[in-house]
C-alpha cells in the first residue's frame, strides 16, 4: 500500500479543555487512487488531511506514504518531505496577488529538481490565454486551476485538497473536479480530496465517511464515472 494510516488520534487542548477530533482512524490506499472524504462540517475532514499533509502533528498512531513513517520524522525532516512529495489545494486559492499566472505556478517549480513543463502545464489548464494576467483579473474557476497548476508542477505524489470547489459556481466546480480527475489519470497522483458534496463521490475510487472523528464507512466504488457527468 502507498499510503497507510493506523490508530491515528489526534486532539486539541489539554486535560478539561481537550477534544477529540481524529479517533483510531484506520485505512490504506494504493498508488494512484482518487478517494474522497465525505462528511459534515466538524467531523474531522480538514483535520485529517492536514495530518496526512504532515502540516499538524498526531497524538498517536501513524503515517506511512511511500514506505515513510512521516509521523516519526522531525520538523526539518518533514519540511523537505512536504516539498518534494505533497502538494496542496484549499478552497481559498491562496495565490500571490501581484505576480502573474505564470509566475504563480512556477513558485512551485522552484522547489523541486525536475518540475513539470510549465507552458505545457498551462496549456493543460486552459490558462494559456491568461498566462499574463494578475489573479485579480480571473474569474474564481480560473484562479483555482491556477492554484492547482502550482501545486502539481512540483510532480507531487500526493495531491490533498480541501474543499477545492466549496467556493465555485455549479459549471466551475465540475471543470475543476474534471481537471482532478485527469491529473489522477495522467500523472498517477493520489488524490485526496475531503468534501460534504456526495455526489462528488462517484467520481472516487474510495470514498471514506467521516462522522465525529471515526471513519463511519469505507467504500471500494467499482463503478467510477466521469466527473462531467455529476449532477447536484
Amino acid at each position: 500500500m502507498f499510503l497507510i494510516v493506523k490508530n491515528l488520534n489526534k486532539s486539541y487542548g489539554t486535560k478539561e479543555n481537550r477534544i477529540d477530533i481524529l479517533k483510531n482512524i484506520n485505512f490504506s490506499l494504493e498508488k494512484g487512487s482518487l478517494c474522497t472524504l465525505l462528511g459534515p462540517s466538524g467531523s474531522g475532514k480538514s483535520t485529517l488531511l492536514n495530518v496526512i499533509g504532515a502540516l499538524e502533528p498526531i497524538d498517536s498512531g501513524s503515517i506511512v506514504i511511500n514506505e515513510f513513517k512521516i509521523s516519526n520524522f522531525k520538523k526539518n525532516i518533514l519540511s523537505n518531505f512536504r516539498r518534494k512529495y505533497l502538494g496542496f489545494i484549499f478552497q481559498f486559492y491562496n495565490l500571490i496577488p501581484d505576480l502573474t499566472v505564470i509566475e504563480n505556478i512556477m513558485v512551485g517549480s522552484f522547489i523541486h529538481n525536475d518540475p513539470m513543463d510549465v507552458e505545457k502545464l498551462i496549456k493543460d489548464l486552459d490558462l494559456w490565454q491568461h498566462k499574463n494576467k494578475y489573479p485579480r483579473q480571473l474569474s474564481g474557476g480560473q484562479q483555482q486551476r491556477c492554484a492547482i497548476g502550482r501545486a502539481i508542477i512540483k510532480k507531487p505524489q500526493i495531491l490533498l485538497c480541501d474543499e477545492p470547489t466549496g467556493a465555485l459556481d455549479y459549471k466551475s466546480s465540475k471543470n475543476i473536479l474534471s481537471l482532478l480527475q485527469k491529473i489522477n489519470k495522467e500523472y498517477k497522483t493520489t488524490i485526496i480530496m475531503a468534501t460534504h458534496n456526495e455526489e462528488i463521490t462517484k467520481m472516487s475510487d474510495t470514498i471514506i465517511r467521516l462522522k465525529d472523528g471515526v471513519i463511519s464507512q469505507k467504500i471500494e466504488n467499482k463503478n467510477v464515472i466521469d466527473a462531467q457527468q455529476l449532477e447536484w
